[in-house]
This record gives C-alpha cells, structure tokens and sequence, in this order.
C-alpha cells in the first residue's frame, strides 16, 4: 500500500499542475471578481478544496465497494487481485493514450452524454445565487460530475485496492497531490505554473502506467498473498457448508 500512495502522490502533484488550469472557470464562479488573496476568498478556496475532498473520498468509497466486489468474485473464479488487474488496465490505456496525445497522435476521447452536461450546467446555475462560501462549497462538491480522465484514472486505482478503507485513503492522498496547484489558481498564481506545465503531463503519465503495470501484476495490490488465500479458503469452506446444508 506504501507504493501505491506513494505513486499517486507523486502523479497528482505532478498532473495537477496540468489540469489545475480547467478548473480556472469554477474558481472564477464561485469567487467572482472577489480578490484572490482576500479573508473572504481564501475561505472560499478553502471550502471548494474541502468540498472537492468530500466528493473524492465519496468517490472513493463507491470505488473500493465495486473493487471489494470484483475481487470477491475474482477469488470465486480462481483470479487473484481481479479488482487490481482491472484498474492496472485502465491506468495503461489511460497513460499510453497520454502519452501518445503528447506526441500529437490524435485519439478519440470520450465525453459525457449531452444529458449529463446540461444536468450539471443547471445545478452550477442553481447555486449561482449563493453566498461566495456556500457556492464554493457546492462547487467543489459538483466537480466531480465533470468528464475528467485524469481524476477518474485515480477512481479506477482507488477501486483497485478492493477495500474501501484503502480505496478512500487513496482519494484522500490524490486530493492532498492538487491542492497546492488548485491553492495557487485560486490565489492567482497560475503564472507560477505555466513553465512546467509542458514537461510534466508526461512524467505523471509515466507514473500512472508504471502503477499500472504494477496493478496488473499484484504487486500494487494491499491485500497480501496471505490474506488472499485465507480469503479463497473462507470462500471454499462457505461452499462445503452450503453442500452439507443441502
């Protein structure tokens, strides 16, 4: 587990310096024409980073019962670390497609239905008349509705684990890896970033597809070998007990 955290840790200090400028439009809709380094603001940057990190670890939360799922029934067909091997395959798809955008081979991208967009245009505009915190709040709360690639690569590591407890401390370290950069757009200071925001996308793409890698071969994995074979016995002693029941 000490190597996952690590790992996304590094990629979203790394990435988020590329992505923290999409989210220049929200800090402008909640914050308006308020100064960025005003008491006012700045509890309102506090709130949307708090509201972000409440909606990551629902994220994970939700990530880590599927994980928890899909290695349950991984162990049943006799597949260890099922949850893991198929967040190792997103994080790879997920990287390669980076990493070749950054080269400028065009690929397909995916986006959300039209439904889901215009869903989350109406609930932006429904807070649009809330007091700068309480929009703050909310916003960060909402932005995880939006298409992003980059936050749910980190959603499919967190499911990966197969337990909630180290899917949500997942989240938890992804959300401490952006905040720096989301601190600085809100101060304005994104001029500080621009420089490193053409070498860096590629350095955090080849992290996540180490991560990747890894996950495919259970090393990324928290639940230890050990614990995966009393798991599997607990399973196969269930199913001797429900054959003497029947």
């Amino acid at each position: 587990m000490i190597a996952t955290t690590a790992g996304v840790l590094v990629a979203s200090l790394v990435g988020s310096v590329h992505c923290a400028g999409m989210c220049g439009g929200f800090v402008c809709f909640y914050a308006g024409s308020s100064s960025g380094t005003g008491a006012a603001a700045v509890r309102a940057h506090a709130l949307y980073n708090v509201g972000r990190l409440m909606s990551y670890l629902l994220l994970g939360a939700i990530a880590g019962t599927l994980g928890a799922g899909v290695s349950r029934f991984g162990l049943l067909v006799g597949v260890g670390h099922a949850a893991a091997v198929v967040a190792g395959a997103l994080m790879v798809g997920w990287a390669l497609s980076s990493i070749a955008a950054q080269r400028g081979v065009s690929i397909g991208t995916l986006h959300a239905p039209l439904a889901w967009q215009r869903a989350l245009g109406r609930l932006l505009q429904s807070v649009r008349g809330q007091p700068m915190a309480v929009r703050a709040a909310l916003t960060g709360l909402l932005t995880t509705m939006m298409p992003c690639g980059w936050l749910y690569v980190f959603v499919a590591t967190a499911g990966g684990t197969g337990s909630v407890r180290s899917a949500v401390l997942t989240m938890a370290v992804f959300w401490a890896g952006t905040v720096p950069a989301m601190l600085a757009v809100g101060i304005g200071a994104q001029t500080v970033l621009a420089p490193f925001r053409r070498r860096l996308p590629a350095f955090s793409a080849a992290v996540v597809l180490i991560m990747g890698l890894l996950s495919l071969s259970g090393r990324l994995s928290p639940v230890s070998a050990t614990a995966t074979a009393h798991a599997a016995h607990r399973l196969s002693a269930d199913g001797v007990e429900d054959a003497h029941v029947h």
